[in-house]
C-alpha cells in the first residue's frame, strides 16, 4: 500500500534556543545560557514529522528573501519533502521564534511570523488532494480557503488560540487542541461530526466525537530534555494513523508515545523521531 500523501499549510521558522537552569519571570533576567539555532515553524515541524512517520508530503508556505530561508528549509528538503509550494516573499523576513528552555524540558516562544503573514489564498492549488493539516500561524482567510479547495481528510491544529469561523471548525475531520486551547474554544469544539483530540501533556491525550470521549492514552515514561515540537509530533502522527485506518485508542497511543520522543532531545526539527523508533517504544 503507498504510503498517505499529506499536504501541510503552514509556518516555516528559524528557532533561536536559549537553554538555561530555570525559566525567568516577569521582568527576571536569567544568565549562564547556551544558544542553539534550529528549523522549525508548527507547519514545518509537523511535515517533518509526518515525512518521518512514514507518508509523503508537500509543503505550502512562505520564507523570506533572507539568508535565514535556507536554514529553516534545510531539514525538510534533506528529508525528501516537496518544497514546490514554498515561495519567497521579498517584503518580509522569514519567520523566527526565540525560545527560552528550562532543564525540565518546559519552554516559553515568542514568534515573529515574518513571511508566514504572507501566505495568500493565490499561492494555494485550486484544488487540494490527499490530506491535509494546518495550524493557525498563517492567516485566516488562507485557511478557510485551504479547507474549502480540500478534497479529503482535513485535520486543524488550533494553535495558537485564536476565534476562527466556525465552518472551519465544523469541516476539519479532526481538530487538535492542547488543554489551554480547549479551555478556549468550549462547547464549540464538539460541534461537528469530526474527532476531537485534546493534549494533557504527561497525562497523555483523549479523542472525542459530538463532546463523548471515544478513546484515551497515555505516553511512555521518558525524561523530558526539551518540550518544542511534541505537540506538533502530536498532531502528524495522529493525522497519519487514522489516514492508515489505525482504529482510534491504537492511533492515539501511537501519536503520544511519538510526541513524548520528541522531548527527549533537544530543538523542534532535530528531535522529531522516525517510525522504526516510535514502534520501538511502543513494543517495549
Amino acid at each position: 500500500m503507498s504510503p498517505p500523501l499529506i499536504t501541510v499549510v503552514g509556518s516555516v521558522n528559524l528557532d533561536f534556543v536559549a537553554t538555561a537552569r530555570t525559566l525567568p519571570s516577569p521582568g527576571e533576567t536569567v544568565t549562564g545560557a547556551t544558544l542553539a539555532r534550529y528549523p522549525g515553524g508548527k507547519g514545518a515541524n509537523q511535515a517533518l514529522a509526518a515525512k518521518r512517520l512514514g507518508a509523503e508530503v508537500r509543503m505550502i508556505g512562505r520564507v523570506g528573501a533572507d539568508s535565514m530561508a535556507d536554514e529553516a528549509l534545510a531539514l525538510l528538503r534533506a528529508g525528501g519533502i516537496d518544497l514546490a509550494g514554498v515561495g519567497v516573499d521579498a517584503s518580509a523576513p522569514t519567520g523566527a521564534a526565540l525560545l527560552a528552555v528550562a532543564e525540565d524540558g518546559e519552554n516559553q516562544i515568542v514568534v515573529a511570523s515574518g513571511a508566514n503573514h504572507a501566505i495568500r489564498p493565490e499561492h494555494l492549488p485550486a484544488v487540494i488532494d490527499g490530506a491535509l493539516i494546518l495550524q493557525l500561524e498563517i492567516p485566516f482567510d488562507t485557511i478557510e480557503a485551504a479547507v474549502a479547495r480540500a478534497t479529503g481528510f482535513v485535520c486543524v491544529n488550533l494553535a495558537p488560540a485564536a476565534e476562527i469561523p466556525q465552518a472551519i471548525l465544523d469541516r476539519a475531520d479532526l481538530l487538535i487542541a492542547n488543554e489551554g486551547e480547549a479551555d478556549f474554544y468550549g462547547p464549540k469544539l464538539h460541534k461537528g461530526d469530526g474527532l476531537v483530540a485534546v493534549t494533557w501533556g504527561s497525562r497523555g491525550a483523549g479523542l472525542f466525537r459530538h463532546g463523548a470521549r471515544v478513546a484515551t492514552a497515555e505516553p511512555p515514561e521518558i525524561v523530558a530534555v526539551d518540550t518544542t515540537g511534541a505537540g506538533d509530533t502530536f498532531v502528524a502522527a495522529l493525522t497519519l494513523a487514522l489516514l492508515e485506518g489505525q482504529a482510534p485508542k491504537e492511533a492515539l497511543r501511537f501519536a503520544c508515545a511519538a510526541g513524548a520522543l520528541t522531548a527527549t532531545r533537544a530543538g523542534a526539527q532535530p528531535s522529531l523521531p522516525t517510525r522504526a523508533e516510535v514502534e520501538g517504544i511502543l513494543a517495549r
